[in-house]
């Protein structure tokens, strides 16, 4: 068991969070345990954070009050004046200044990832590290996107600005719960927003560690950490902010857009998927059922690009479905602390539910369960199915377990007609030997990011975008820093030459 204390960097911002409420700070109110009225903020609930695999406790913290919320955005607000002005390259510069700290404390991030939510260690530390690598990089390509431009036409003169939004709220998922916060943190820092980050209740500990690497380089309050659960983040939302980047449910960014509606605030929502494949008739079966099985089943299948339904050509859905069974079967499954785990558990009890229950409504259906199934705890061992139909919840509602469907086709229009049978549009595949005709399919796709023969992760700079109901707003790449700021249009007329004069 791992009990993490707060260090003083915390342990001020919760001293902070005591102080009382200035004049014209609201204190928002909802569940958990009754607030105290006489001014102080007081906490309402201690968050206690289990290991899926073993029950464990990792850590406790204690819940971000109500009353603390309204002093965050506060903070925010005055802070967020003089962070904006100071120039781009030097909010960057101090950004970029986090790296060394955040690689040095990679490997103990990593293990808490692996603690709180599962993912194997290599890969939990892959995710950590990655991040921390990345920073200066990814800093220069903020900056570069966030530069101002010059158009000119033969009367005028215009300058767009990338300007501050004001007060950005961040809240992150589990299932990648450092990058997440890397890729919308960043840019809205960079932009000249302050930050309040509420990482997801799951995993919040190293999502934790990672922040104070920025807390400890950035001036006060130009980034804070919320601490709690859907409480937290509905008070934020509904707190006097300017910009909101969530990545979560569709359910929950609905009622995101519903609560955001009446102030108008700036939404950059990334909302899952249901993720396709499409595997044509001259496909290469090998390579086609290895990027199936990895992408179906890796991080438990807990990704939002997991790749949830398959549509085979009839003609090779034999060989294709023998294959990637036999990699189901291949993989372990255990604690991701243990040498040799490739799938971890669910995060917790209530998401293994769902998925074995849509499996076995699947089932009962008409459906045929090739290889896995519960494997105990929070454990779910890789599951193939084919035989199934469109009527059925698995193949139209959001599974984020490691489940592979397999549907075949006859005609690839009734391919492409499947494939966008469905209210997500994140990402999607498609393998066929002519590349010409593998990307014309895609093309046909109503998603937002499609790979031919691999999967749908662009090249550097691309935006992480997502079409339908998977995305409103997008991040990363040029256009998805943009998204960060706000647009300002300058215009004079144009200099007339000196031999006009």
């Amino acid at each position: 068991m791992i009990l993490i204390a707060m260090t003083s960097l915390m342990a001020r911002q919760a001293t902070r969070a005591r102080d009382p409420v200035p004049p014209g700070v609201v204190a928002w109110q909802g569940s958990g345990r009754p607030t105290a009225h006489d001014g102080a903020s007081t906490i309402d609930r201690m968050l206690r954070i289990t290991n899926p695999a073993t029950g464990d406790l990792v850590g406790e913290l204690e819940s971000t009050s109500l009353e603390g919320i309204g002093l965050m955005v506060h903070r925010a607000r005055q802070a967020q004046r003089s962070w904006a002005a100071i120039p781009l390259e030097e909010r960057a510069r101090l950004v970029a200044s986090a790296g060394p700290a955040m690689k040095e404390r990679s490997g103990a991030i990593g293990e808490l990832i692996t603690r709180e939510m599962g993912k194997p260690i290599a890969e939990a530390k892959g995710e950590a590290n990655y991040a921390a690598s990345g920073l200066e990089d990814a800093c220069a390509e903020i900056v570069a996107a966030l530069r101002p431009q010059t158009l000119e036409d033969e009367r005028t003169v215009t300058t767009m600005l990338y300007a501050p939004l004001g007060v950005a709220v961040c809240i992150t998922p589990w299932n990648f719960p450092v990058l997440m916060c890397s890729d919308t943190v960043v840019p809205a820092l960079l932009a000249g927003n302050t930050v309040i980050l509420k990482p997801s209740e799951l995993s919040t500990l190293c999502a934790l560690e990672w922040a104070k690497c920025l807390m400890a380089v950035l001036p006060p309050d130009v980034l804070q950490v919320a601490i709690g659960d859907e409480v937290q983040g509905k008070a934020l939302v509904a707190a006097p902010i300017d910009l909101i980047a969530f990545t979560g449910s569709r359910s929950a960014g609905r009622h995101i857009m519903q609560a955001a509606a009446g102030g108008l605030k700036r939404l950059i929502l990334e909302l899952g998927g249901k993720d396709p494949l499409v595997v044509l008739p001259d496909a290469d079966v090998d390579a086609a059922a290895a990027f199936a099985a990895r992408n179906s089943f890796r991080n438990a299948g807990q990704v939002c690009v997991s790749t949830e339904r398959i549509y085979v050509h009839d003609s090779i859905a034999p060989a294709f479905t023998k294959a990637v069974i036999d990699r189901a079967q291949q993989l372990v499954v255990g604690d991701g602390m243990q040498a040799g785990t490739q799938i971890g558990p669910m995060v917790n009890a209530r998401q293994k539910e769902h998925v074995l229950a849509q499996v076995s409504l699947a089932k009962a259906t008409g459906a045929t369960v090739e290889c896995g199934g519960d494997g105990g705890g929070n454990f779910v061992k890789p599951v193939v199915l084919t035989g199934v139909t469109h009527e059925m919840p698995i193949m139209q509602e959001e599974t984020f377990g490691p489940v592979a469907c397999i549907m075949t086709y006859r005609e690839i229009d009734e391919a492409v007609r499947l494939a966008n049978d469905s209210p997500y549009g994140l990402g999607g595949a498609v393998f066929g030997r002519d590349e010409e005709r593998a990307r014309e399919v895609a093309e046909r796709l109503h998603i937002g990011m499609v790979g031919v023969n691999q999967g749908c992760g662009g090249a550097s700079g691309s935006p992480w975008v997502g079409a339908r109901q998977s995305g409103y707003g997008h991040h990363s790449g040029t256009s998805g820093h943009r998204q960060f700021a706000q647009v300002r249009v300058i215009s004079r007329p144009k200099p007339k030459p000196a031999s006009a004069v």
